[in-house]
Formats: C-alpha cells, sequence, structure tokens
C-alpha cells in the first residue's frame, strides 16, 4: 500500500498521540510528582503522587492512601481531575482519528465525513496535552513556592520535584506533537489522497464505418470517454 503525504502525517500523529497517552497514563499513576529527603537519615526518602505518600527506606517501600479527597492540597484535587480528564480526551481522540485516517478504509465513509473526524480527534489530543500540562506544571509551580517560602524554618524539609513530572511533561508535548500532526493532516487538500475507488476497465475504442459510398470498407476509431 502507498502512503500518501496525508497518511504519513495521519500515522504520525496516531503514534505521538498514542506514546502521549500511555505516558500520561503511566505518570497518574506513578507516586513521585513531590520527594522529600530527610537530612539526618539520608536512607528514608518520602514520595507524594496523586492517590498515595510512600516511604523508602532502603529498599523497603511502605504507602498509604489519601484518606480523604477533599483533605489534598488545591492542586492535587484539581490534578487529579483534570488527568483523569485527559485521559478520556486522549482515549477518545485515538479512536476517532484512527476511524478518520487512511488506515482505516471502509467504502461507505466518505471523504469529508474522514476529514472530519480526524480534525476532530486531532483536536481532543491537543486538549488532553493542555490537560495534562497544566496540572503537572500546577504541582511544580506549588513545589516551587513551598521551597522558597521564608516563612518557613530552614531546618524543616522542603519538597523537591519527582520523576512522575518530567513524564508529564513529556506526555503533554507528545499529546500536543501529535494532535498538530492530525489537524495538519486534516487541513491537506483531497488531492493529496490516493483514492480508495479502483478506476473501472478503460473502454475499448468505438468502431464505425468511415464511407459506405466507396467500394472499400475500412474502419476508423472515433474517441469517446467513459465516465463512471
Amino acid at each position: 500500500m502507498a502512503w500518501s503525504f496525508r497518511g504519513k502525517a495521519q500515522l504520525g500523529g496516531l503514534l505521538l498521540s498514542l506514546l502521549g497517552w500511555v505516558c500520561s497514563c503511566v505518570t497518574t499513576i506513578l507516586p513521585q510528582w513531590k520527594t522529600l529527603s530527610l537530612e539526618l537519615n539520608e536512607m528514608e526518602t518520602w514520595i507524594m503522587g496523586l492517590w498515595e505518600v510512600c516511604v523508602n527506606q532502603e529498599d523497603v517501600a511502605v504507602c498509604k492512601a489519601f484518606e480523604s479527597f477533599l483533605s489534598l492540597p488545591q492542586e492535587l484535587q484539581v490534578s487529579r481531575i483534570l488527568m483523569v480528564a485527559s485521559h478520556g480526551l486522549g482515549l477518545l481522540g485515538l479512536l476517532l482519528s484512527g476511524f478518520g485516517s487512511e488506515c482505516f478504509q471502509f467504502h461507505r465513509i466518505r471523504w469529508v465525513f474522514k476529514r472530519r473526524l480526524c480534525l476532530l480527534g486531532g483536536t481532543l489530543e491537543a486538549s488532553a496535552s493542555a490537560t495534562t500540562l497544566f496540572p503537572v506544571s500546577w504541582v511544580a509551580y506549588a513545589t516551587i513556592q513551598d521551597f522558597w517560602d521564608n516563612s518557613i524554618p530552614e531546618i524543616v524539609p522542603r519538597w523537591e520535584f519527582g520523576d512522575a513530572l518530567y513524564l508529564g511533561w513529556a506526555a503533554g508535548i507528545f499529546l500536543a506533537l501529535g494532535g498538530l500532526f492530525l489537524i495538519f493532516s486534516a487541513c491537506l487538500g483531497k488531492e493529496d489522497v490516493p483514492s480508495l475507488q479502483m478506476a473501472g476497465p478503460t473502454a475499448p475504442p468505438f468502431y464505425a464505418a468511415a464511407d459506405e459510398s466507396s467500394d472499400s470498407f475500412y474502419l476508423t476509431t472515433r474517441p469517446r470517454n467513459l465516465f463512471i
């Protein structure tokens, strides 16, 4: 199967969107949104995520889930909601973009409808990117504010960035790129799309008698266009 430029753009957008969606799901599950190291006990490290807080002591990790949603800081409450919404938007965008791409060929689906599906899927992927980058950046901003808060005594340990934040930023970038690729492919003209309908057989030349008045009888070709 020969891929057009539009098909390659769609495939790249789908792969980037899928990679970003998987990274976003992993980011939501990971507890390493914030890390805290104790100077008095270097072997003990605290990590906090959206769902639980854990204490790592050498090779042993003890985790405890948050008992109440309302007891969480405001940035973690909003992050929970937006990250779950990001998963739904990303998955729906992948499904719509897949049906609207050249990979999915169904003779009853018109090109205009497939184009709209691809455009809508790309828009949903871009929205999923925004709902991923916003909570991750908000948690990072709150961590920086608490770290440089002068009202907190210096002896008190400070929370720092966890690995999940960097993964969340990468997921948002992948989702944004995937959405842009899908939207760009939907904006391409129809002439870039290979025809899904096979051309009909070429009609044989139409022969007619050239002149019946003469003694010789011969055939001449008459051009005729065949419309299907």
